[in-house]
């Protein structure tokens, strides 16, 4: 699945291309995403302009101004989706569910061969949408810190890993940077979240931010459904230290990296290192 830097990556290559252009045509050729295509939603977009493209947690939202009002199109790339900028003449893709022609010489494409990614068009301000009202700070923003997770973690059982990776406490933790960042915080995922010293959290939202902020600069984690705005597969992954590596010696001690699940997913770190 896109993660937060995947999605960023993503705005990002989208954004200096988009915004200040207007929306010439919708053409939704499969509206059977998680949630259905609203019926409208062509009518609704059309002619309107794109005046800027932000990112909330691993939602895409774009921001128009029309006649009748601004409104924001919320866009979630789900399991296996993309958003690419393509030549208007370009073929289509199978899975090319979604067509938005901007006044230019390209068009951008919503790509999902899952069909799990979703799009919503709201009128006014977005932040109340059930998608994004229960949502928790960004791990990028000055206000995210070790203090915050250790007061919020208090007297709470479950694991520090399934912890961080509720979007209500942070978002855009996702597995592969929850694995990862636990493992440089020195922590061991299975341990009670409640049960960490604030020190410790410290180091933990430190090693979040970092991790983060190392894989937008290597354009996310090249996931095998993963590829950014421009088509270029992410290459994070050559940085992963336990993520993905069970079995095979730590990068630090030597030992064997131990694999576990957690909350149903898979997590691997170091019995030595992380306690």
């Amino acid at each position: 699945m896109p993660e937060l830097p995947e999605v960023e990556t993503t705005r990002r290559g989208l954004a200096p291309h988009l915004v200040g252009r207007r929306l010439e045509a919708v053409q939704v050729r499969e509206p059977r995403l998680r949630w259905p295509v609203a019926a409208d939603f062509s009518q609704r977009l059309t002619g309107a302009m794109l005046t800027d493209l932000r990112r909330r947690a691993k939602y895409l939202l774009f921001d128009f101004q029309r006649p009748a009002g601004g409104g924001t199109l919320i866009a979630h790339l789900g399991m296996s989706g993309s958003m690419r900028l393509v030549a208007a003449d370009a073929p289509l893709l199978p899975h090319d569910h979604v067509q938005f022609v901007f006044a230019g010489p390209a068009e951008l494409r919503l790509n999902d061969p899952r069909r799990f990614g979703s799009l919503h068009f709201v009128d006014g301000a977005a932040d109340g949408h059930f998608l994004l009202g229960h949502l928790g700070p960004e791990p990028l923003d000055p206000g995210f810190d070790g203090e915050y997770l250790f007061q919020r973690a208090r007297k709470r059982r479950a694991p520090v890993k399934a912890f961080i990776m509720d979007a209500r406490i942070v978002v855009g933790v996702g597995n592969i940077y929850a694995t990862e960042a636990l493992f440089r915080a020195g922590i061991r995922p299975s341990r009670p979240a409640g049960r960490i010293s604030a020190a410790r959290y410290a180091l933990l939202a430190d090693a979040i931010r970092a991790v983060l902020e190392e894989a937008l600069i290597m354009g996310g984690t090249t996931l095998r459904d993963f590829v950014g705005s421009d088509g270029r597969p992410g290459y994070f992954r050559q940085s992963l230290a336990v993520y993905g590596r069970g079995g095979a010696p730590c990068r630090v001690c030597g030992g064997v990296l131990r694999g576990d699940r957690i909350g149903q997913r898979a997590t691997v770190f170091c019995p030595a290192c992380q306690r």
